[in-house]
């Protein structure tokens, strides 16, 4: 490994990231991620999604800097009504609360809170030098992939994409088929024929990233959360003493470091993240407790391990959408959406031709991370405050915003209409129990794979066998249907459905 050309990249990344706009947009990120992560109901991946249309007046480096900002903080906020009030913000935070909670409850929500903080620092310290030594060799990998390789790495990403999907499989695949078809209606670009269309002009260039995403995620999730009548008591006490025990440090290190070490690997997997990383942590430091009958009343372990996972899964996540422009999860596709409506093209090349964005991105996220723990700890009780504004009225606030900013990108009252339509019906979605992740990577790799699979039929002169010919490209296609056939057995598929339903 070339560490003097790492040095040199993580300087120009510092460059970057301490200018005094990109420092204010990481604090921005950060803020908005902990106060989303605190309240139950407005996740990440909608907010992303509500916020990518003010990204547009950023620059590309400010615009990142404060969506990755969210995404992190998102993990750091939802710990802290999961330990107070037992009600997860974000639902990495779900498997926080069992244990969580319990400390709170026996008077220890400093040290829960404090561990959890700890835990998320280290881990998110860790998972940024993993991504910044991971991030130029794979850049290099991939750039001696051919166009037959990268379709089959998209096959095999969506596949992931139906194993790690809550529910049924089928309904996974279909709204998969659905998330490629609306990628592919507009103008093709190599015939000039229209597909999809149903000659409506405002189709021909076909359906926007952002009216989707809002509507999908944002306004259906509203809608979701405006028919949920479930009352949010605030029941938190003062929170003191924070410090946590010699005893606490001990029993929390080796979590912390199992828990960094899992969710550092299971945000590569496409379909992965910080909810599998923390469910996993848990399970996994149960297994290996010999007392896992403390589990579920209070073991700082529960705490320490997933706030651990979710973090480094959240952040090694960038690394399949930094290196080879292929989004793992809903968060990554939005991310590649607020590189696309700045005209940045992803993929490996981006990491050449805008080293300072790649850098500058990856050297934020160790600033971001010690922003959130200054942020969290001293200002608990004010976060907490928060759960008391009513959610009608924030509703209404989100609602207005995202519909003037909707309008705002290209001025056109026709893109507003689209993200009530999509609103409604990923809020159907909801009710008939399809999760609309798939649907969002179908919608950003569908043309891409369209993309590539022309490329590699022109080049092989429209033999179909250059799929299978590369080993590269056949050793996905291989992986794609083993994956496919084990999660379609029917003892894996209820073992799996048993598995998400815990």
């Amino acid at each position: 490994m070339d560490v003097s050309g790492l040095f040199s990249n993580l300087a120009l990344g510092i460059s970057v990231a301490v200018s005094l706009k990109n420092l204010f947009w990481c604090l921005c990120g950060a803020m908005i991620g902990t106060a989303i992560g605190v309240l139950p109901g407005v996740g990440p991946v909608a907010t992303l999604a509500l916020l990518l249309p003010v990204t547009y007046h950023l620059t590309p480096e400010g615009a990142l800097i404060m969506l990755a900002g969210i995404y992190y903080g998102a993990q750091y906020g939802g710990s802290t009504t999961a330990v107070l009030v037992n009600l997860p913000g974000e639902s990495s935070s779900v498997v926080t609360c069992i244990d969580g909670y319990q400390m709170a409850r026996q008077g220890r929500a400093g040290p829960a809170l404090a561990i959890a903080a700890i835990g998320s620092f280290f881990a998110g310290c860790v998972a940024t030098i993993v991504i910044a030594l991971a991030a130029p060799p794979l850049t290099k990998v991939a750039q001696q992939f051919a166009a037959a390789d990268y379709f089959s790495l998209m096959v095999l990403g969506l596949v992931f994409a139906i194993v790690l999907a809550r529910g049924s499989v089928i309904k996974a695949v279909g709204m998969i088929f659905l998330g490629m078809l609306l990628g592919l209606v507009g103008t093709d670009v190599n015939t000039g024929n229209t597909r999809f269309t149903f000659e409506i002009s405002s189709l021909f260039d076909g359906i926007g990233f952002v009216p989707l995403a809002m509507g999908v995620f944002g306004i259906a999730e509203i809608m979701h959360n405006l028919t949920n009548t479930e009352r949010r008591d605030l029941v938190s006490a003062k929170v003191s003493g924070l410090m946590p025990t010699r005893e606490d440090l001990k029993r929390s290190a080796g979590p912390i470091l199992r828990g960094t070490i899992l969710g550092s690997f299971l945000g590569l997997l496409p379909g992965g993240g910080a909810v599998l990383s923390s469910f996993s942590a848990y399970t996994l430091e149960k297994k290996l407790s010999r007392t896992p009958e403390r589990f579920g009343k209070g073991a700082i372990e529960g705490v320490a391990a997933p706030e651990s996972a979710n973090n480094a899964a959240a952040q090694t996540s960038f690394i399949p959408m930094l290196t080879l422009g292929i989004p793992s999860n809903p968060v990554m596709a939005l991310m590649i959406g607020g590189m696309m409506i700045h005209g940045i093209i992803p993929g490996p090349q981006v990491m050449e031709q805008r080293p300072g964005l790649v850098w500058g991105l990856i050297v934020s996220m160790w600033l971001g991370n010690l922003m959130l723990i200054v942020l969290n700890l001293p200002l608990i009780s004010i976060w907490v405050r928060m759960l008391l504004v009513p959610y009608r009225l924030l509703a209404i606030a989100i609602l207005f915003f995202c519909c003037i900013g909707t309008y705002s990108l290209n001025n056109a009252a026709e893109e507003v209409l689209l993200i009530a339509f999509f609103g409604f019906f990923g809020y159907l979605f909801m009710k008939l129990e399809c999760e609309p992740a798939p649907l969002l990577l179908g919608f950003i790799l569908g043309p891409l794979m369209e993309v590539y699979m022309r490329r590699a039929m022109l080049l092989s002169r429209g033999d179909p066998m250059v799929f299978v010919d590369r080993p590269l490209s056949l050793t996905f296609l291989i992986m794609a249907a083993i994956l496919l056939l084990i999660v379609i057995a029917p003892n894996v598929r209820k073992k799996r459905e048993e598995a998400f339903q815990e």
